[in-house]
């Protein structure tokens, strides 16, 4: 993948100079022509696709995209990066997509399968001179971060360790560069997820992030309404007390009227093949993710 740029804005310096106006307008020139990019880091369930010690029946695991690691995505917004979950494969994940830089890290909820790869954060921080990584999440996030983490909160341990500055996430962010990302609560069994609407200013470019959740609440449809992308969570095809299904999934999609939609979080019940033909014929705007998928939008 091409490599990835860090904007630089004005009054900021780069190798000891201050950045000039002038290359400060062809850098956002050159951020409106490329838009927002979706990094699809992982998509499948808790316990990753396939199975250990399972014969994962109907997945043809020939096709590379059955294989799928713990669901996480990398979201670059105005020449800002944002990584959203850290699976336990998240360094293998970030060596695979090419991932070099991370400016803000948002957690949606504590579960394992999101929470585990955060001290693989520690290189990021090291590239920013040891300065913590902004980390935004829910009040159970927090502790759990903070629980699981006490050696990253704040300064680093010692060089080359991890250093989180944590915060609760607000309804409304405004990130470096001038992006914005906005807020909800998601249902999900007992503890509540983050749902997450992108906006890019300068292109208009919209994207949704629902993973984990039971229900796209009203408020959730109001916010992620006619947005160019949605990511949805879709477990399996049949019932599940704290996830979407696929047919649950592809409704909500439908309820937002987005104009693409991309099924996520998937176990080894959804054979990819078989699963886009069936979505071809039943709903045309919704496809499945697979692991390494980008998505530029914007442009």
């Amino acid at each position: 993948p091409p490599p990835f740029e860090t904007p630089v804005l004005p009054g900021f310096f780069v190798g000891g100079r201050p950045e000039p106006s002038s290359a400060f307008a062809f850098r956002a020139f050159f951020r409106c022509l490329r838009g927002m990019e979706i990094i699809i880091m992982g998509c499948g369930t808790s316990q990753g696709v396939p199975l250990v010690a399972h014969d994962n029946p109907g997945l043809d695991l020939r096709n590379r995209r059955n294989w799928r690691t713990r669901t996480s995505v990398h979201v670059v917004i105005e020449g800002h990066h944002v990584q959203v979950d850290a699976a336990p494969e998240f360094r293998l994940q970030c060596l695979k997509n090419g991932i070099r830089d991370v400016g803000t890290f948002i957690l949606t909820h504590g579960h394992a399968d999101h929470i585990l790869g955060m001290d693989d954060l520690r290189q990021f921080c090291t590239n920013q001179g040891g300065a913590a990584i902004p980390v935004f999440t829910t009040p159970i996030g927090k502790r759990r971060i903070e629980a699981i983490f006490p050696y990253a909160i704040g300064a680093p341990a010692a060089s080359g360790y991890v250093a989180l500055d944590v915060d609760l996430m607000p309804r409304e962010l405004v990130l470096p560069g001038g992006g914005i990302v906005r807020s909800t609560i998601l249902p999900h069994g007992n503890e509540s997820t983050l749902g997450l609407v992108f906006e890019e200013p300068s292109t208009g470019a919209r994207f949704a992030y629902y993973t984990d959740c039971k229900e796209v609440t009203p408020e959730a449809l109001a916010l992620g309404a006619d947005v160019d992308l949605a990511v949805i969570d879709g477990l399996r095809p049949n019932f599940h007390p704290t996830h979407l299904s696929i047919d649950e999934a592809c409704a909500a999609a439908v309820a937002l009227r987005a104009k693409r939609a991309l099924i996520t979080h998937m176990t080894y019940q959804i054979d990819y093949e078989t699963y886009t033909a069936r979505l071809r014929r039943t709903f045309p705007t919704v496809r499945l993710c697979y692991d390494g998928k980008r998505i530029r939008l914007g442009r």
